[in-house]
């Protein structure tokens, strides 16, 4: 089972990927193409091209042959008229919430023909498993219920026949859909193709403002329908039909005349958001950064790629992003990309970008102006806006509690502050409290403690890559081409561009020369650079070569390294 379930995945993986290049080519691609597009091939004969996608296009309803390339099919049924429509409302009743681990044992819908009700269909379903006891006091369904019941797969083709070539409805679709789409995957290998309308977000788009919540009772006594919801599914799926008739009514107002026309004012916010996916068509499968540009073209959000290609279209396969981020794409209305050799250059543009402009998608990106410093005071430590050698620290709250942890140090701890300083003495000092039972003390105790273990790690972060003297070498944008990042005097202190062959010595000796001259900082910027390096530096990629500036000096000395390190 295990395996049959990962080829699926990896069918509808490729029928993803498909779709996506037929919508970016907005016309059928030839089999080759597509062939060599999924599997890297770099020569796909007609007949074995065919061959390889056959059964990725005959699995997908989004997919069909037209000759001897692949188009995108017309959606089934989205040009009927609403009022001539054939309906399947259903409802689900499950031991659980997840369908990998759960299981279907009920099921109930109601088929309407033309908005009129035109059949039932009910069946318990055995689970395979015993019905976890808060689920069988929601529903009321007894183990007694299902004993005899048929199995899921009989019962998912039973309901399946009844359903016929109906749109399907549900309140709350995509939960009702995904179990049912695990069990017609196990037994057809495809998904559903029907359209579906969610009642939720149709609900949603007509009752703004009009109702509290969305849920099925809500909209049940809202609407005043005959049938009250109760946890059953039969029930339930009535009560839904009845909505539905009503949400029609309301969409037909706003000009709704199609079942397509319905099914995009069902369209959850994340499917409204993929209909923009076609801004990020064309972006190229390499590193860089990118911008989410809105109206009078204001950039809304910057972020960076190893793969922009893959990077942007993911925006549109998945609703789960942060908030800030899902609201510039709600208004984004043109992206731009800038692609780059290496995610290292992507990294430090985007970080130069975000202090630039300012995103407000970006809000909880660092904000050097913010940052604070210690400073020597007496016989302590207190806070500053003015760089010195014991900072910056990003957060002005952990500074603080840090400093607090820091009242009455002696002036040896503060001077070894970066590698511990005061920490073993505080430390004892909480395991004393703690068996004094003074545990309010003990608390706050253990937040300064907290904080200063984090500021610590910082400055001796800080401390240690303001120390080196390093070239990050990584690949350029030009083919054959090298970037070379010097870093030095506690910032980036310079950038060369290296050519193949010999140009490659001079670019390296002018750029060590340059780093080595440069004046040193503590700046905030500079040091937000500086911690970037260092997450590179800590987990290098593959195409990142580190060198000190003797080695990279020393391996000019002779003419193979010379050649390695400009190649």
């Amino acid at each position: 089972m295990f395996a049959y379930s990962g080829e699926v995945q990896l069918a509808f993986d490729a029928a993803d990927r498909l779709v996506e290049l037929v919508e970016e080519r907005r016309g059928p691609i030839p089999a080759g193409e597509a062939a060599r597009f999924l599997y890297a091939l770099r020569n796909a004969p007609a007949g074995l091209a065919r061959s390889l996608l056959d059964e990725v296009v005959g699995g997908d309803a989004r997919l069909e042959w037209r000759g001897a390339s692949i188009g995108l099919a017309i959606e089934p049924g989205g040009d009927l008229p609403l009022e001539s429509a054939r309906y399947v409302v259903v409802d689900l009743e499950t031991t659980g919430l997840r369908p990998g681990s759960s299981a279907i044992c009920e099921i109930g819908a109601v088929r309407l023909d033309g908005l009129v009700p035109a059949g039932t269909f009910q069946t318990f379903v055995d689970p395979g498993v015993q019905l976890p006891r808060l689920v069988a006091q929601l529903t009321g369904i007894g183990d007694g219920d299902l004993r005899g019941a048929p199995r899921a797969a009989e019962a998912v083709s039973r309901f399946l026949a009844f359903a016929g070539d109906a749109v399907f409805v549900a309140h709350n679709a995509r939960f009702d859909l995904s179990f049912l789409d695990r069990e017609v995957e196990r037994l057809t290998g495809r998904r559903l193709a029907a359209p579906v309308v969610d009642t939720v977000w149709l609900a949603r788009r007509l009752l703004a403002g009009r109702v509290a919540r969305a849920s099925l009772t809500s909209l049940s006594h809202f609407f005043g329908t005959s049938v009250q919801p109760c946890h059953r599914a039969l029930p339930d799926a009535e009560a839904t039909a009845e909505v539905l008739a009503a949400l029609i009514g309301l969409a037909q107002e706003r000009g709704a005349e199609t079942v397509g026309d319905l099914c995009r004012l069902a369209a959850p916010r994340a499917r409204r958001v993929y209909e923009k996916r076609s801004l990020a068509f064309g972006a190229p499968s390499r590193p860089g950064v990118y911008l989410f540009v809105g109206a009078g073209e204001q950039v809304l959000y910057v972020g960076r790629a190893r793969d922009l290609r893959a990077r942007l279209r993911s925006y549109f396969r998945t609703d789960r992003q942060r908030p800030a981020v899902e609201a510039a794409l709600g208004a984004v209305e043109r992206i731009e990309w800038r692609p780059l050799g290496s995610e290292l250059e992507a990294a430090l543009e985007e970080l130069r970008l975000i202090r630039k402009l300012r995103p407000p998608a970006n809000a909880r990106s660092a904000r050097p102006d913010r940052y604070v410093y210690f400073r020597a005071r007496g016989d302590g430590l207190v806070l500053t806006n003015d760089p010195t050698s014991l900072g910056p620290i990003r957060s002005r709250r952990r500074a603080e509690l840090a400093a607090r942890a820091l009242q009455g140090a002696t002036q040896a701890e503060l001077a070894l502050l970066a590698s511990g300083g005061p920490l073993p003495r505080l430390r004892a000092k909480l395991r004393d409290l703690a068996e004094s039972l003074r545990y309010e003390d003990a608390a706050r105790l253990r937040d300064r403690i907290a904080a200063l273990e984090r500021v610590v790690a910082d400055l001796a972060e800080l401390d240690r890559l303001r120390a080196a003297e390093l070239c990050l070498l990584v690949p350029a944008l030009e083919e054959d081409f090298r970037r070379a990042v010097f870093i030095a005097k506690g910032k980036v202190a310079a950038v060369r561009t290296v050519p193949p062959g010999p140009g490659a010595a001079l670019e390296l000796e002018s750029g060590v020369a340059e780093a080595r001259a440069a004046t040193a900082s503590l700046s905030p910027e500079d040091a937000d650079e500086l911690l970037l390096v260092g997450t590179f530096l800590r987990k290098p990629p593959p195409e990142l070569t580190v060198l000190s500036f003797e080695e990279l000096l020393r391996g000019y000395e002779a003419r193979d390294d010379r050649a390695a390190i400009g190649a």
